[in-house]
């Protein structure tokens, strides 16, 4: 008998995948005691998106979200989403930064880490490994799983023993576009099992329809943990429900044990709850779309396309847009499609078929990635690309982090001086995240307003009449066009007072984003081709290049102002 035991993902990546991780804790504590009788392997509850989230759009601590639940959550393990050396942010942190991350996160309640790299580097997971092994703490090593020549079966397990070498408990395969097959999934879970002494942990997303057969799949081939997600924030591109997984596997020799009974009662919870956060579900996110199996891109980076693609007037290149990732994500060497490489990867794509040219425009992030500054790519990259790109520039070929030096006290001192640290946990607040958390810790961020559904009839305007909103899609906000049945308000991350029309000498944004950098001033002079502004899309950078050389004479923008597609945001005579 082969007792299956399940991972709950409701409190952090299943919302994160349908709810744009915007679920309130205030909404996860009356139900936490309840779900601490369930009987699950562990509950995750952190890390991923949802630190950033809370302090830029909940007015949340997250460090006080994760003691709270403890407070509730007694006998199952918590546990969190861990980046490697990138933690909860989209960069590498040095290795000063992240032994105090992973020591609070286990002193304030982590139970069980989940490390990973998005293009399986392991020298970027070991730092992380090897602290959360000195707190006692459960460590699983993650195989970030994607389809591409370079991913073979031999790779895959010959990662799992690395792993298994640096101390890991377990290992998960990480499967964040639901592109496993049943068939690759028992080859896959029963090579692992003959080849490593590690707990084997399975964790898909459903876009592609494929996962509950691939769950019962690895059941046969000998798995020991499945990620499941309570049934109204399951599917999509969420995981399999809990409630269908347990009842499938009852009478089998892989029954949970787990009671049906209580998790109808949890469900109930959840389907008002979802109710309550019906106007920012994703009809992108929710649905099976078999199309992943192509162009391998997850839900989240779909819903993200379109958004970005509206706000540009270009939805009729949605359909280029998914033809060109696969070609950008061959370029770069096939990396997988996971945070920071999805966006990344999904940018670029969007920047080659908007730009007219292929890589005319490149965001800084891709000139990083080219020079070895993410790890390791996972294949050879395009050398033309590359040279047109970073031109001469040698790679580095050392661990990305041995180039940047100790961070915490300098960190320390800059947030004592802004008045902004009152514990520990807000010196790394402030180190992940140093352009978002002096707001938030100086008590000045506001949490955007959940709107009630407001009926066609309630509404102001005609009936049928598309209304603009600004919807926050995984962390990016956009102005769409939608008709008013329910939506969520949120609030501009800025008071920008652009010109609309054409200006002359104008400088504009070739994209919907926040202005992350002003780099000139009233009077400057500029030449042609210099940067003047950074602007940050789809959490990566983008340089905004003077159209030719003269004086900035008028600028409308500053940084942290939300800005769209066409806005002149200065003026260059």
């Amino acid at each position: 008998m082969k007792k299956i035991k399940i991972i709950e993902t409701a409190f952090r990546d299943a919302h994160q995948s349908l709810l744009a991780t915007r679920m309130r804790t205030r909404d996860m504590l009356p139900i936490a005691g309840e779900m601490d009788k369930v009987g699950y392997f562990s509950m995750e509850v952190w890390g991923g998106a949802t630190f950033d989230t809370c302090i830029r759009y909940l007015n949340e601590d997250p460090w006080e979200r994760l003691r709270q639940l403890k407070e509730e959550i007694k006998k199952t393990k918590l546990q969190m989403l861990l980046r490697g050396q990138n933690l909860v942010g989209y960069k590498h942190y040095p290795d000063d930064i992240v032994r105090k991350f992973v020591e609070k996160s286990y002193e304030n309640g982590i139970d069980v880490f989940r490390i990973f790299d998005a293009l399986n580097d392991i020298r970027n997971m070991e730092y992380a490994i090897k602290v959360a092994s000195e707190q006692d703490a459960h460590v699983q090593g993650v195989i970030s799983y994607t389809v591409s020549p370079y991913h073979t079966l031999e790779k895959f397990v010959e990662f799992a023993r690395e792993l298994e070498a640096l101390g890991c408990d377990s290992v998960a395969i990480k499967d964040m576009a639901g592109l496993i097959s049943p068939h690759d999934t028992y080859e896959l879970i029963k090579t692992l099992k003959e080849e490593t002494n590690l707990i084997i942990n399975l964790h898909c997303h459903c876009t592609s329809g494929m996962t509950p057969m691939s769950y019962y799949a690895a059941c046969e081939a000998g798995v020991d943990l499945l990620d499941t997600a309570i049934s109204p924030l399951s599917w999509g591109a969420s995981q399999p429900p809990t409630e269908s997984m347990v009842a499938a596997l009852q009478g089998t020799p892989y029954d949970t044990e787990l009671d049906l009974k209580l998790l109808t009662h949890i469900k109930k919870y959840f389907e008002e709850l979802r109710e309550k956060y019906s106007g920012i579900l994703d009809p992108i996110s929710e649905k099976v779309d078999t199309e992943v199996l192509i162009y391998q891109i997850p839900g989240g980076m779909l819903s993200n396309f379109v958004s970005q693609l509206k706000v540009q007037n270009a939805l009729d290149k949605y359909e280029e847009v998914l033809e060109e990732v696969p070609k950008v994500r061959k370029d770069l060497g096939y990396p997988p499609l996971v945070t920071p490489t999805s966006q990344i990867v999904g940018i670029q794509a969007v920047m080659n078929v908007l730009g007219g040219e292929r890589y005319k425009n490149v965001s800084k992030e891709v000139k990083d990635y080219l020079k070895g500054l993410y790890g390791r790519p996972p294949a050879p990259v395009n050398e033309e690309v590359r040279k047109k790109i970073i031109g001469d520039e040698v790679p580095i070929t050392v661990r990305p982090a041995d180039l940047l030096g100790p961070q915490y006290e300098k960190c320390k001192e800059e947030g004592e001086k802004l008045g902004i640290i009152k514990k520990e946990e807000d010196i790394l607040t402030y180190a992940l995240y140093p352009a978002v958390a002096p707001k938030f810790l100086k008590g000045e961020a506001e949490e955007e307003s959940l709107i009630p559904p407001k009926s066609v009839e309630e509404s102001s305007e005609p009936a049928g009449v598309p209304i603009e909103y600004a919807v926050d899609v995984d962390g990016e906000v956009f102005n769409v066009k939608v008709l008013p049945v329910g939506y969520m308000e949120i609030e501009s991350a800025g008071n920008t007072q652009t010109p609309s029309g054409p200006v002359e000498g104008g400088v504009t944004s070739t994209m919907q984003g926040m202005i992350l950098k002003l780099k000139v001033k009233k009077g400057d002079k500029v030449d042609d081709g210099d940067v003047v502004a950074v602007l940050e899309a789809m959490k990566m950078e983008n340089d905004i290049h003077a159209p030719g050389s003269g004086t900035v004479s008028d600028i409308f923008i500053e940084e942290g102002d939300t800005v769209n597609a066409g806005d002149t945001l200065m003026v260059i005579k």
